[in-house]
């Protein structure tokens, strides 16, 4: 297969467009790409071309849209992580392993045990970073969407939106098993897949029981077992689980 390059502004076979400058660089730094050679190009929003480098040089990188490809099947369920921001930079592996699997949208949560703030998060352009890892996990599994990177919330404010949403989706806070006088266990979810969910994970140190209690009444409680999983592990884990649960797999 071709080398795949995200171009957000591909619209119709004929365009020429330049890619945007991370991209140049990989193509012609790293793949070493010249005028003339073939690639294909996918936009962000499902759409992916064939493509041909019309020039590639220091000031820039120019491709022709060809033939428009057929993009990777996205999930029937459009699933978004809201996910409690983790130390260092264990937020990008979750981010590349929730695009990878094929998450619609990645929410960070800013929650009690969560080390970091909210205004921390936007002063280290800690969402542009995530958006970069969304984009290069896209490009390496094949799809043609790059699920959108949201602005973090507390948890406070997350609840709230949730409560005022009325969605045919559902909400699932994933807690360790007997944290809550209400839970389910994952293989006990109906296993026709709803059209929308959004699935909560917690911080290294879990939610604390006023998180719990405040989410009660918005949210489904799941289970997943008894292991202990790592918390940057735990969001591929329990994505992988639900969409096997609901036939996606």
């Amino acid at each position: 297969m071709n080398a795949r390059f995200y171009a957000p502004d591909a619209h119709a076979p004929g365009d020429v467009l330049a890619l945007p400058d991370d991209e140049a660089r990989h193509l012609t730094r790293v793949l070493r790409l010249k005028a003339g050679d073939a690639v294909r190009v996918f936009n962000g929003r499902g759409g992916e071309f064939e493509a041909t480098i019309d020039g590639a040089g220091r000031d820039g990188v120019e491709v022709r849209l060809g033939a428009v490809r057929e993009a990777a099947r996205e999930a029937r369920v459009a699933l978004s992580l809201a996910q409690a921001v983790l130390k260092g930079d264990k937020m990008d592996d979750v981010v590349r392993d929730a695009v990878m699997i094929g998450v619609a949208a990645i929410q960070p949560v800013v929650t009690t045990r969560t080390e970091v703030t909210c205004s921390a998060l936007k002063k280290g352009s800690r969402v542009g970073r995530w958006h970069r890892v969304a984009i290069s996990s896209a490009k390496q599994c094949g799809r043609a969407v790059v699920p959108a990177i949201r602005e973090p919330l507390t948890l406070e404010t997350l609840l709230r939106v949730i409560a005022s949403e009325r969605s045919s989706g559902s909400t699932l806070m994933l807690v360790e098993p007997g944290v809550a006088s209400r839970t389910i266990a994952l293989g006990d979810l109906d296993p026709a897949p709803p059209p929308e969910a959004t699935l909560m994970i917690g911080p290294e140190g879990g939610w604390t029981p006023e998180e719990i209690q405040a989410a009660a009444g918005s949210c489904r409680m799941l289970t997943l077992g008894g292991r202990t999983i790592r918390a940057d592990a735990m969001a591929a884990v329990a994505i992988s689980a639900l969409f096997a649960r609901w036939g996606e797999f």
